[in-house]
């Protein structure tokens, strides 16, 4: 779950906008009607975001290096390896200090999410993931919550390999993404 990188793009707005952002991931379908409507509002923007990032001519680029077994989990990956480098080089603790405040105090987030929360505040997450050692151990964690075999742990040692490249590509990215879809 790329939290950092929506809650930089949606600082901008008011906590609802925020915290629809942060729980977009977990919410299925349409969200006008099950949420209030800023939140909704958050929810779609995160979704406007990721469909304009999955588009990006540089993740093309990405998924192509990427190998080929794990090409089909290279984007979650990619959401925490983002989150890394927002982390290691926009690091704005009063937005962290935010984000952990809308998350605490929302008090519910959509079921998926739910168990994740109290973990992601109370170990600072969001902070850490300026640590590559730690996107990392995250990425490898969140593969073994998903079926099958731990493609996300496989594909750890090509993103320490392709480090340097991801991070060139992050910042072709980065700007972009903030130029098209910042809501501040």
């Amino acid at each position: 779950m790329n939290f950092l990188a929506h809650a930089w793009l949606a600082r901008g707005g008011n906590d609802a906008f925020l915290y629809g952002n942060l729980i977009a991931d977990g919410v299925k379908g349409d969200p006008d009607g099950d949420w209030a409507a800023d939140i909704a509002r958050g929810i779609r923007h995160h979704r406007r975001v990721d469909a304009w990032v999955d588009d990006h001519a540089v993740i093309r680029g990405v998924r192509e290096r990427a190998p080929r077994p794990q090409r089909r989990v290279v984007g979650i990956a990619l959401d925490l390896v983002w989150d890394h480098f927002v982390a290691r080089d926009h690091a704005d603790a009063a937005l962290i200090a935010r984000c952990y405040r809308v998350l605490g105090k929302q008090g519910s987030a959509p079921n998926r999410l739910a168990p994740m929360i109290p973990a992601l505040i109370e170990d600072d997450w969001l902070s850490r993931y300026a640590d590559f050692d730690f996107t990392c151990h995250a990425i490898a964690g969140l593969g073994r919550r998903l079926s099958g075999p731990n493609r996300l742990a496989e594909l750890v040692p090509w993103l320490r390999t392709d480090y340097p490249t991801l991070e060139h590509d992050f910042h072709v990215l980065w700007p972009a993404l903030n130029k098209a879809l910042s809501a501040d």
